[in-house]
């Protein structure tokens, strides 16, 4: 795990010294249009075999349309198809993709989200060997020393926050680490909510369409908050069925204080579209979200400053963000495609086009040490900088049992939310479900 964060802190010191030299993205992409003569050449071979078609199915619904953009690029390059279908958003993608699996077409490669991801798919996985791009990064999915996962982005949530409208109400977000802070600057807002134009303090969504919000992110915070990076500790005992007690109420005063500042028809029914349009409209000062948020921002012409303070999920001071490379691109050992499936990942890690589809196109961070674009959009740009400083909480919700967050314990959240149980009975609930768990 320290290794896993040394990568992270290097990748974001590659973007820190390019941008000192003054190459902006930007201007980089002018150059990259068609690929240099190397990426041409190296996939002439490839455009004169037999028509290929691939199929990737994946669950990042506000980089469908980059993702597929660049997909026709490739295919106008090397002559194989690559078809992008994409279910996630209010869409539960690990049922989409197990009846996809059913169909008479399986997808060539697919995403998992560490560990519970792995043991659900485990038996349809083909493993990468000596691959270029394996030498670029140090945050591939490894099991048993094979390497089955191609990492997605490098990515991290927090509370999101509108830089302006904290401003005029006098909140200083570098004081936002711990709980009462957190209470305090909420009440105020809250009593400004005219003044500031805004519905409600937080945009914040628990309805059926936002069970990856509660039972995948927020509870990670109970997982690994205020913890060093890698210590798995309080996952150990929730995969044993044990619950910390003290912890888990902690953290429901952390949940119940983000619903008490949410609009309740945004918390209670809405869906990705209706949370980050709140923010993204200025009806809200602070977003439970993640820089995955960037392109819906960009695309719909949203351009004020933003950036994150950390969550306080439970008690103490919290210093960071939660960041990581949560989701991988895996091949399906039955695929016949899947030398064309190495040769499209190998050219999105190591051409400019795939560089600059990755950050200008879909505004993510990458994973692989050899891109030198600097992120533009204002939430990722953030997160190299929390990056840089050395520190991070780990993403461990997907190394939970397979549907334990939104199956099993997300339906306790909308309750809550509800009002339908109080904050006791969600904290007995939660810790019986994770009891449950025990062998």
């Amino acid at each position: 795990m320290k290794r896993v964060l040394a990568l992270l802190m290097a990748l974001v010191l590659v973007l820190i010294a390019f941008t000192g030299c003054g190459t902006t993205a930007q201007t980089q992409t002018s150059d990259s249009e068609s690929g240099t003569k190397s990426e041409v050449a190296n996939t002439t071979e490839t455009s004169k075999k037999e028509e290929q078609e691939i199929v990737i199915y994946q669950n990042k619904v506000e980089i469908h349309e980059q993702l597929s953009a660049f997909a026709a690029e490739y295919e106008a390059l090397t002559g194989v198809k690559v078809i992008i279908k994409t279910s996630g958003g209010d869409s539960p993608y690990a049922e989409t993709l197990k009846a996809e699996f059913q169909s008479d077409r399986q997808p060539d490669v697919f995403v998992i989200e560490g560990m519970g991801g792995y043991k659900t798919w485990e038996s349809k996985l083909a493993h990468y060997e000596n691959e270029e791009w394996m030498d670029l990064t140090a945050l591939e999915f490894v099991v048993d020393e094979k390497t089955y996962g191609f990492p997605v982005a490098v990515e991290a949530w927090g509370m999101a926050y509108n830089v302006e409208m904290l401003e005029k109400a006098g909140i200083d977000p570098v004081t936002l680490t711990n709980q009462d802070a957190y209470r305090s600057a909420f009440e105020k807002i809250d009593s400004m909510k005219e003044e500031l134009g805004i519905k409600s303090v937080v945009a914040m969504a628990a309805g059926p369409d936002m069970r990856w919000v509660t039972g995948l992110h927020n509870f990670n915070g109970y997982l690994s908050a205020g913890l060093e990076y890698g210590d798995t500790t309080v996952l150990d005992m929730l995969n044993s069925g044990e619950a910390d007690m003290r912890r888990l109420s902690e953290y429901a005063d952390w949940v119940e204080l983000l619903f008490e500042y949410s609009d309740r028809a945004v918390l209670l029914t809405g869906n990705y579209d209706a949370q980050v349009g709140q923010f993204g409209t200025k009806q809200a000062a602070f977003i439970h979200q993640g820089n995955w948020i960037d392109p819906w921002m960009t695309s719909n012409g949203v351009d004020f400053e933003m950036a994150f303070a950390p969550h306080a999920s439970v008690q103490g001071e919290m210093n960071t963000l939660f960041i990581g490379a949560p989701s991988y691109y895996v091949m399906n050992k039955d695929s016949e495609n899947q030398d064309a499936v190495k040769d499209f990942l190998n050219y999105m890690a190591t051409s400019e086009a795939g560089h600059n589809y990755m950050v200008n196109e879909a505004k993510m961070v990458p994973a692989f040490t050899n891109v030198t674009l600097k992120p533009e959009t204002p939430l990722s740009a953030n997160v190299a900088e929390w990056v840089a400083k050395g520190n991070a909480y780990t993403w461990l919700q997907n190394d939970m049992a397979d549907g334990f967050g939104m199956g099993t314990i997300a339906p306790l959240y909308e309750s809550f939310a509800k009002g339908d149980i109080d904050k006791g009975e969600f904290i007995n609930q939660l810790a019986a479900k994770i009891q449950e768990l025990k062998k």
